[in-house]
């Protein structure tokens, strides 16, 4: 039996999603995070169209807040540093009627952030959901990687090479690592990811399968796109792989307080209802809604708000992490 990840086009039981719980990681942005979180949580629920909802907090004052925001939704609390569920959470695997959650160990982004909580949250979610995880003695954060369901991961040199994760392991043990623990049987390699990325390049952020075979990477907006070279880069090594390319539009610069700011469509969620794209006041937030929601046919595209979630330095994909059904 082949146990590996899912695509997330697949159909979900469930999502949790991470809700902001902690006023001195927020500060004035906490307030509305959490209107842009709930926002995103109702979109995916699509009035019962769609999947349930595990809003998951940190403290009572913060499960009381969300249940106000989204009545439509569970809360679970539990403790952890941030919301950051994508890459904290429990990645599950599968095989038919067999679900195997995977939690690996986690060090703060490469020990940017050391945070209580979040080394386990992904134990307890999974022991919450009444499954027992399967704990891999090696740091790997879920929005490093990206998979189409078929055994093809993509991730980038950037993260899962960077010696502030996992010193030991060079690129073939890691190459066997995602083998044993993910049920890879082939991995792309893109290289860089965003500039001023903190998560030091996470895929998700830059590539996201949206087929079997078939990676949507964005198109530099223009001469100023701060990534222009990266997704170029991108393009060529995917290509040169054998993946199709689908392309998608790029934001372009976004600044918030005079700092380029790792804004990125690509971080948009696949639920079963509806594909929910962040934007950020660009030009081409309308032209990449669309886009992604060519994509997905079945599906309602939807274009939110995530600047303030944004702050904290991820969106949509980096808050939620999905059971397979």
């Amino acid at each position: 039996m082949i146990l590996r990840q899912s695509a997330e086009w697949d159909e979900h039981e469930f999502v949790w999603i991470g809700f902001p719980s902690h006023a001195d990681l927020w500060l004035e942005d906490l307030e509305a995070a959490q209107a842009e979180v709930a926002a995103f949580a109702a979109a995916v629920h699509a009035e019962g169209r769609g999947e349930e909802i595990r809003i998951v907090a940190a403290d009572p004052v913060a499960a009381r807040r969300a249940a106000e925001l989204a009545p439509f939704a569970t809360v679970v609390q539990e403790i952890f540093g941030d919301i950051w569920l994508r890459d904290t959470g429990p990645i599950i695997l599968g095989h038919g009627e067999t679900r195997v959650p995977r939690s690996f160990l986690f060090n703060g982004w490469g020990g940017k952030y050391d945070l209580e909580g979040d080394d386990t949250i992904g134990l307890r979610l999974a022991n919450s959901a009444g499954l027992e995880a399967e704990r891999r003695e090696w740091i790997l954060e879920g929005g490093a990687v990206d998979a189409d369901g078929t055994g093809l991961l993509v991730t980038t040199e950037q993260c899962l090479l960077n010696p502030n994760r996992n010193p030991r392991l060079d690129r073939k043990a890691i190459e066997s690592a995602l083998r044993g623990d993910l049920g890879a049987e082939r991995i792309l390699w893109l290289g860089e990811g965003l500039l001023n990325d903190h998560t030091d390049g996470h895929v998700d952020n830059l590539a996201r399968f949206v087929g079997e075979s078939r990676l949507a990477l964005p198109v530099a907006a223009g001469p100023d796109d701060p990534n222009a070279a990266i997704f170029e880069d991108a393009r060529r090594r995917a290509e040169a792989f054998g993946v199709e390319v689908v392309p998608i539009p790029s934001p372009g610069l976004v600044e918030r307080d005079g700092e380029i700011v790792p804004a990125s469509y690509m971080n948009f969620y696949i639920g079963n209802a509806a594909v929910v794209v962040p934007i950020y006041g660009a030009p081409n937030d309308d032209d990449a809604v669309r886009a992604i929601g060519a994509l997905f046919p079945g599906r309602k595209a939807v274009g939110l708000r995530a600047d303030h979630v944004l702050t904290g330095g991820g969106s949509f994909h980096c808050i939620s992490q999905q059971m397979p059904a």
